[in-house]
């Protein structure tokens, strides 16, 4: 039988080459029209502990993955204890038949308590507790086997191919896992071998010897096994379709909107970002012009942040990158940036807190951070952007909210969008507006002001070296020109000019990318960032059981646009707050703004990002009375 969405995994040991597998898999199946949704989770370390790679596979648009898996692709023993039992029952599990005798206790890299929990599973199963008690335990619940030795085909390929260094060669096993999955699900070998070259494009010896050991392997597979009961065929494949990485949207918008200067300290997971605009930091602009931006590592974030504001003074639009940990050490200057009216744009990408938390690992733990960071009162904006497709354009609009408004943008992100992967539409540079506000290319006479008192509270923007436009730049409270004051009445003046900015944006952003509509209903979803991908996917599936559920999606979160959220929910008797943190930070402001209490929360605070599966469960609890007031969600080895 043909299936049109299935979720493919592969695991291994960090360093092992999974997310090469898992970029062979999806650019081939890209290439075959299909649409993509991947994620990778990856431990805090460099090698060694278990990375594993799921990509979802579908004839249609999908926006999540799902708690649940169709093949797995195991080359190592740790992979099959962790997410063997996630299959589905009618999946398959593609392993390596040398492992089967390996014993829990062998594997050094499963912590206590999960280890722990194997070992009650197994005894609860009456299996050993090995990879044969746990692929036993699959087969009874009717899941497909498909041992094959790695090793052994590796060593088939090395006497054909005359070269005994391919036996040992245990880097290959990935493509290997890659080569046996696309045999048995049906796909076309040409596809995988063309896949594998564009990947390995930079080291084609090795592309090339991958391409050998993936064509023996699908030759090996299609012909010891029957094809698997699921199946992927090409479709056509719609026009301007790219398959593209969270991180790759947001550093391209930058580059489309035009900033010229980023600095950053390296960080998981933001430094993918200034990684990627490092290897393309020249390029082509309109009329075949050549651009460039400079991308600066700094030895820590209060130099990035110290960098950024200086590269603004001079007119440059600019960004930096972080992470919570880094974004703590910004902090103070993120003030000074606020008492000076400067324009810059953070681009925090969220991960588990506090402190070092899970380095790796997915959150939403950051927004009230983001809201009140820094000392004493300064107005910011807060904005988040919930998949790929809304990052690269919300990029750009970070920018001109920055400078029309002179003030820090917060650009809400966090690991999930960073790495994960999908199908989307070609992005449109032509969509991308640039505004720089009132910034002057020309000041006629002296005596100009910098923070002159306007009626709209905007002052014009001299930029470093332009004639007649000399200013001052203080960590102080300033006269109009910059100098140091601590008249009470200037004070007022200055303190309050800058708070009327939050006024001046909350009627000055469209409405629309305020706040993103998708339905109303008695009962409605309320959330923020990344969540919306699953949320969508889970409210459709309700939708065909029936169920009418509303969603909005808050993307301005400070200023926190009240009166219009208020008056969208006036008719909804049931509110649901779905978010990746433990305090239901977005409730709390909607308790705040709203003058009503969150009716349900939906929370996910394990590090791993939420499914469409848990959502379209939780939900359909509420709507069935069957539900806590507080649902906490766990599924993700």
């Amino acid at each position: 039988m043909q299936s049109t969405d299935l979720t493919w995994v592969i695991g291994g040991p960090q360093g092992s080459g999974v997310e090469t597998a898992a970029n062979i898999f999806s650019n081939a199946c890209a290439a075959l029209g299909l649409k993509i949704f991947g994620k990778r989770e990856f431990y805090s370390n460099i090698k060694g502990e278990h990375s594993y790679f799921a990509v979802r596979v579908s004839d249609r648009q999908v926006h999540s993955n799902v708690s649940g898996i169709t093949v797995l692709a195991a080359f190592d023993a740790e992979t099959l204890f962790r997410h063997a039992d996630d299959v589905y029952r009618d999946g398959a599990i593609i392993c390596d038949s040398d492992l089967v005798q390996t014993k829990v206790d062998e594997v050094p890299t499963l912590d206590p308590p999960f280890k722990s929990r194997l070992i009650r599973f197994l005894s609860s199963k009456k299996k050993e507790p090995s990879v044969q008690g746990m692929l036993d335990s699959c087969k009874e619940r009717g899941v497909q086997l498909y041992p094959v030795s790695f090793k052994g085909i590796l060593s088939s390929l090395a006497d054909e191919m005359q070269n005994p260094r391919l036996k040992t060669m245990i880097r290959m096993l990935n493509v290997i896992s890659v080569s046996i999955s696309f045999g048995l699900l049906g796909l076309p070998p040409s596809t995988l071998l063309k896949s594998i070259q564009s990947v390995f494009s930079s080291k084609p010896q090795i592309g090339e010897i991958n391409k050998q050991a993936a064509n023996y392997a699908y030759n090996f597979v299609t012909a010891k096994f029957a094809k698997f009961k699921y199946s992927l065929e090409p479709i056509a494949k719609e026009p301007d379709t790219i398959l593209i990485q969270g991180h790759q949207a947001t550093g391209l918008a930058k580059i489309a909107c035009g900033c010229r200067f980023q600095s950053y300290y390296p960080i998981t997971p933001a430094s993918d970002e200034s990684l990627f605009l490092e290897s393309n930091e020249v390029f082509e602009v309109e009329n075949n012009r050549p651009g460039s931006i400079l991308v600066v590592q700094t030895e820590d974030e209060i130099s990035a942040i110290g960098m950024v504001i200086g590269a603004s003074l001079t007119g440059t639009r600019s960004a930096t990158s972080t992470s919570g940990p880094g974004f703590s050490l910004m902090a103070e200057s993120l003030g000074w940036a606020g008492i000076n009216e400067v324009p810059i744009v953070i681009t925090l990408y969220q991960r588990s807190g506090p402190s070092t938390g899970l380095p790796t690992r997915h959150g939403q733990d950051d927004l009230l951070f983001a809201i009140h960071a820094g000392h004493g009162d300064f107005p910011r904006i807060v904005y988040a952007s919930g998949d790929i497709e809304e990052s690269f354009y919300d990029t750009a609009k970070c920018f001109n909210y920055s400078e029309i408004f002179q003030l820090p943008v917060i650009h809400m992100t966090d690991k999930f969008l960073a790495s994960t992967i999908m199908t989307c539409k070609r992005f449109d540079p032509s969509l991308i507006r640039i505004d720089r506000g009132k910034l002057l290319e020309k000041i006629e006479e002296q005596g100009y002001k910098r923070f002159a008192l306007t009626e709209d509270g905007i002052s014009p923007r001299s930029k470093l070296g332009l004639e007649n436009g000399i200013f001052w730049n203080t960590g102080d409270e300033s006269d109009e020109e910059g100098h140091i004051s601590e008249d009470p009445i200037n004070r007022v003046q200055m303190m309050d000019k800058r708070a009327s900015k939050i006024d001046l944006a909350l009627k000055t952003i469209p409405r629309e990318d305020q706040v993103v509509n998708f339905g109303l209903s008695k009962v409605c979803v309320v959330s923020w960032g990344s969540t919306k991908g699953p949320i969508l996917d889970a409210l459709d599936m309700l939708k065909r059981d029936g169920f009418d559920v509303g969603f909005i999606q808050i993307k301005l979160l400070h200023p926190f646009p009240a009166e219009h959220v208020k008056s969208m929910l006036k008719d909804t008797k049931t509110i649901i707050d779905i978010e990746a943190n433990q305090s239901a930070q977005l409730g709390s402001l909607l308790d705040r703004y709203l003058d009503r209490k969150v009716d349900y929360y939906v929370l996910k605070y394990t590090g791993r990002p939420m499914t469409v599966t848990e959502i379209y469960n939780s939900v359909k609890k509420v709507l069935e009375n069957k539900a806590e007031k507080r649902q906490v969600l766990t599924f993700g080895a």
